[in-house]
């Protein structure tokens, strides 16, 4: 039934993507997928600072209820980051300290809710993933419906079922299951060109003549001033 059901997820990124990922900034691969994707800025971490990323179990959960989301805990396998649309509603949160000590001892790699979160002193002092859109006290509701394993879409930002889940200090990035291959070998391009920029800078042969070049384009005489 559509709004409520439970599906098996046919395919995930091999955890080699994982890895190879893992020093990359979030930023530098967005540059690489043209600056079109991004999980929103109300997206946060609220952990201490670890690094997110895995593939993705998703779940769209009724606003303001968890019980897909602790039927995805139970489902879920190392290294899996659980994705949840919740619709980005803040009335009730959905996660907490006994959900997140939970999620550990199952060994995920984090977990990303369009929706809020309690317990963010417990959140706050651990290293383990949690990215949310805010907030509350206020406990969630357990009688569904919802979906698991079905696909997302937050801010615009779709997400299917083992999608590469990557986040750090700047915020959250969906790489598509197909398109991981090529946007690993542009983000490593991209990571090495900054290195390049960042020596010039450090010995003063920074080149800036695209600026003039581009204000030329756009109609602006930058010999103004």
């Amino acid at each position: 039934m559509v709004g409520l059901q439970i599906r098996k997820r046919q395919r995930q990124v091999d955890a080699k993507y994982v890895q190879a990922f893992a020093d990359i900034p979030v930023a530098n691969i967005s540059d690489v997928m043209t600056r079109m994707t991004a999980g929103g800025s109300r997206l946060r971490p609220y952990h201490k600072g670890a690094r997110l990323g895995g593939p993705a179990l998703t779940v769209k959960a009724r606003p303001g209820d968890n019980l897909m989301i602790h039927k995805a805990l139970d489902m879920a396998v190392p290294g899996d980051v659980i994705v949840v649309d919740a619709g980005g509603d803040l009335t009730n949160s959905l996660f907490g300290e006994i959900m997140v000590s939970y999620a550990i001892s199952r060994k995920l790699a984090g977990v990303v809710l369009n929706g809020a979160v309690r317990d963010v002193d417990f959140i706050g002092e651990g290293d383990f993933p949690i990215y949310a859109a805010g907030v509350t006290h206020r406990g969630p509701y357990k009688d569904g419906p919802g979906e698991i394993n079905v696909p997302i879409a937050i801010d615009g930002m779709v997400i299917h079922p083992g999608d590469l889940i990557l986040g750090d200090a700047d915020g959250l990035l969906c790489v598509p299951f197909d398109d991981v291959e090529q946007v690993l070998a542009a983000a490593r391009e991209k990571v090495a060109q900054e290195k390049v920029t960042l020596a010039n800078i450090a010995a003063g042969k920074h080149d800036t003549s695209w600026i003039d070049a581009r204000l030329k384009a756009i109609g602006c005489d930058p010999t103004a001033i």
